[in-house]
C-alpha cells in the first residue's frame, strides 16, 4: 500500500476551527499507521488523540483538512511560538 497521510485540525476549549490548537496527521503504509501532532511544541510528536477521538473521547474536536491547510496552520504556529516569519 502506498503511503496515505490524512490531516486534522485540533480544536480544544481554547481554540477554534479557524485558529486551531494544532495539527494531527495519520500516516498509513505497509507497516501500519502512525499518528503525530504538531502544536505549541513546534515539532511532530507521537499522539494518541486520533485513537481517543475515534473511541468517542470528546475532549478535542478533529476536523479533516487538506495538506495545504495543515501547512498553513503549522506555519502560523511556528510564527507564534518562535517569532520567526
Amino acid at each position: 500500500m502506498p503511503n496515505k497521510t490524512t490531516y486534522y485540525a485540533i480544536v480544544d476549549d481554547y481554540s477554534t476551527r479557524e485558529a486551531p490548537a494544532g495539527v494531527l496527521r495519520r500516516v498509513q503504509d505497509d507497516q501500519g499507521q502512525n499518528d503525530e501532532q504538531f502544536g505549541h511544541d513546534p515539532k511532530w510528536t507521537h499522539s494518541p488523540l486520533l485513537y481517543a477521538w475515534e473511541r468517542g473521547d470528546g475532549d478535542n474536536q478533529l476536523h479533516e483538512i487538506s495538506e495545504n491547510e495543515a501547512n498553513q496552520i503549522i506555519a502560523q504556529i511556528r510564527k507564534t511560538v518562535t517569532g520567526e516569519p
